[in-house]
């Protein structure tokens, strides 16, 4: 039998136009990130790469996931304008089912309206995991 997951986490109660403006700044967030491999890959594969036909479409997927991440940033962004402040929710469940602890604590309120990647690691900088 499977352990509860709601009965497992207390309850974290926070306005609803909050938490899906933490979302909100976690799309844009990927959509950099996305947008940061198109550049390496032309690096990596030279002028070459752009006579594949095969990695052309790659390099227009990665164009697509970017616009496709954006567009829904945007989308949630402009309907939480209508959501009222007092709307709450409880994100306990939600948040415990989030495997990257920075990420957990950008949506969780660690940080207001944060960003759950640092944007600003240099070149050798990882993290173990």
């Amino acid at each position: 039998m499977l352990p509860d997951i709601a009965n497992q986490t207390q309850a974290v109660e926070e306005s609803l136009p909050e938490i899906l403006m933490r979302i909100v700044s976690e799309l844009h967030d990927v959509a950099y990130l996305i947008e940061r491999i198109e550049p390496q890959l032309l690096e990596l594969g030279g002028a070459e790469i752009l006579a594949s036909p095969d990695s052309m479409k790659i390099l227009q997927g990665i164009d697509l996931a970017v616009q496709k991440t954006r567009g829904l940033a945007e989308f949630i962004d402009t309907v939480t304008g209508t959501v009222p402040e007092n709307w709450i929710v409880d994100v306990a469940t939600a948040l415990s089912l989030v495997k990257l602890a920075d990420m957990q604590k950008a949506l969780g309120g660690g940080m207001r309206h944060g960003h759950s990647q640092p944007l600003t690691k240099v070149a050798g900088d990882f993290d173990l995991f």
